[in-house]
């Protein structure tokens, strides 16, 4: 096997400041969820100035550009772009300050708070300099920019819209995310990496009456309160130590003021798991604890028990993790690492199931080195160290980009450039 990759990489040099100023224009304009109109069409622009075969508009801001160059394997690589309602807070010179309208029909502040800039400008990079060194590889590379990942619905929107017919089939998929770690890291693992995650909205219903005669209402501000603390006994009761879970109540909506028992309430919480098993088994402890709540406290109704957000668990096939992680070790030494499970979640392997091909998805760090050096050496990193969908996440650019647009562009070789 011939190592291709630093012939490929030799070109980095040239492009970095133009992806530093990518970067930095793709973080001051945050675009949500299928409206990721301005950077789609950044994205597509850069593509068809490279000579890739480009597609847009699939799943409404998706993109694919299709790179066609000899015989050989195909190789697809994805980048997510949508940011999240979040005010910044980094106090950076390219902070975004802008607001867009949310599904509810408010105007929310929107911030790249997820680094989807960072994921969608090293896609770019890599792109590029496969384009320049098409000496170097052979095979069909394809670059995917998908919409709408924190919504969970952006992968399943491009294969509704037809991707598996509008792109060659790949051989294998290849995804990162910057994640919490010092800036140069990556990280790869193979099995269950990002949980499953499941959002529930539930509704419990009471009789409401006057604050000062409880005798005549039924509340369901206390079957709420009795539901939350009941629910916290799955993980600890219900699922072995060995079994990782988080069951999370983010939300309790009851009433209109001090004096009034309300005939409802709504809890609203979320779901984290790593197997069908344990997500089997946790979502319906919670449908069995939510039903016999009400029934103790004589609920009028049933409880309404919905599901709003789902996500599979990511679980990277083993043959092309261990490829990409012999090629990260080859090229960046004791900075390639095998990472934690993370408690995140991701649409992308909807991509490659629907394909019917294997994929891998690992992490690259975003954060200044001597800063997480420092919060390690105090044991202070869960408290020093801003982590994803925080107003204070700000990757550091350099050596983050370089990082990601090699990792992808190493990853990517370990098929195409042998």
């Amino acid at each position: 096997m011939t190592d291709r990759a630093p012939t490929v990489l030799a070109g980095l040099d040239g492009i970095r400041s133009n992806l530093e100023d990518i970067y930095k224009d793709l973080h001051r304009h945050p675009e949500l969820g299928l409206q990721e109109h301005r950077t789609a069409k950044k994205a597509s622009d850069a593509l068809r100035a490279f000579g890739y075969d480009v597609t847009d508009g699939i799943g409404g801001t998706g993109v694919i550009g299709v790179l066609a160059n000899g015989d050989g394997p195909t190789v697809m690589a994805r980048a997510d772009m949508d940011a999240l309602p979040v005010r910044e807070q980094t106090g950076l010179p390219y902070a975004s300050t802008v607001t867009a309208t949310g599904p509810d029909g408010t105007d929310q502040p929107v911030m790249h708070a997820c680094g989807h800039d960072v994921h969608v400008t090293c896609l770019i990079g890599c792109a590029q300099l496969m384009a320049q060194a098409q000496h170097a590889w052979r095979g069909t590379f394809v670059v995917l920019f998908q919409p709408s990942e924190e919504n969970g619905d952006g992968a399943d929107a491009m294969i509704d819209d037809g991707l598996t017919s509008r792109s060659p089939r790949p051989d294998a998929v290849l995804a990162q995310h910057v994640l919490p770690y010092p800036a140069g890291y990556v990280g790869t693992r193979p099995g269950s990496f990002l949980s499953a995650a499941d959002s529930l909205r539930i509704t419990v219903h009471g009789r409401g009456a006057h604050g000062s005669m409880p005798q005549a209402a039924v509340d369901p501000v206390v079957i709420a309160a009795m539901i939350v603390v009941r629910l916290q006994t799955i993980v600890s009761r219900e699922l072995a130590a060995t079994t990782p879970a988080v069951v999370t109540v983010g939300s309790i909506h009851a009433g209109t003021g001090p004096n009034i028992i309300p005939d409802s309430a709504v809890i609203q919480l979320n779901v984290r798991t790593y197997d069908d098993a344990s997500r089997t088994q946790v979502l319906e402890a919670i449908e069995r604890i939510v039903k016999a709540e009400c029934k103790a406290s004589r609920s009028p109704r049933a409880p309404e028990i919905e599901r709003t957000t789902s996500f599979p668990p990511t679980v990277n096939d083993e043959a092309p993790t261990r490829r990409v992680a012999d090629a990260f070790a080859a090229h960046f030494g004791d900075d390639a690492h095998t990472i934690d499970l993370q408690t995140a979640s991701e649409d992308m392997s909807e991509i490659p199931n629907a394909f019917g091909t294997q994929f891998t998805y690992w992490g690259i760090g975003g954060i200044d080195p001597d800063r997480y050096a420092e919060a390690a050496k105090n044991g202070t990193i869960a408290q020093d160290i801003p982590v994803n969908h925080s107003p204070t996440f700000a990757p550091v650019i350099q050596p983050t980009l370089d990082t990601g647009v090699s990792a992808m562009t190493v990853a990517a070789l370990a098929w195409l450039g042998t």
